[in-house]
């Protein structure tokens, strides 16, 4: 699903990922931070996407205090720890600031 953004400017945080084998308790965690990223003020939305391994996850924020305020979420930080331990063979997280953006949508 695309998320429903407003007019820039607003933040985006993109984060990429190799998964391991490790799968116990994965979907849950990533369900549970989806469901408490949501409840964050300043949340905006998230689009996800992942294939053989590879994940990438983008959210959508107002401002960089609410992404800083996301990262130190002590539920946030504790399930970050569960993925540099098990189920994360590497990840990069970026930080970005949306200038412009443009859409399209096909009528049905």
């Amino acid at each position: 699903m695309i998320a429903a953004t407003p007019q820039p400017p607003y933040y985006v945080v993109i984060f990429t990922s190799l998964r391991t084998e490790v799968d116990a308790g994965y979907a849950e965690a990533a369900q549970r931070m989806l469901e408490l990223a949501a409840e964050q003020p300043g949340f905006l939305g998230v689009e996800s996407a992942r294939s053989d391994g590879l994940g990438i996850t983008l959210s959508y924020w107002q401002s960089e205090g609410a992404i800083r305020a996301w990262r130190e979420h002590a539920e946030h930080s504790a399930v970050r720890e569960q993925g540099r331990a098990g189920w994360y063979a590497a990840f990069t997280t970026r930080v970005a600031k949306v200038e412009r953006a443009y859409s399209f949508s096909r009528s049905e």
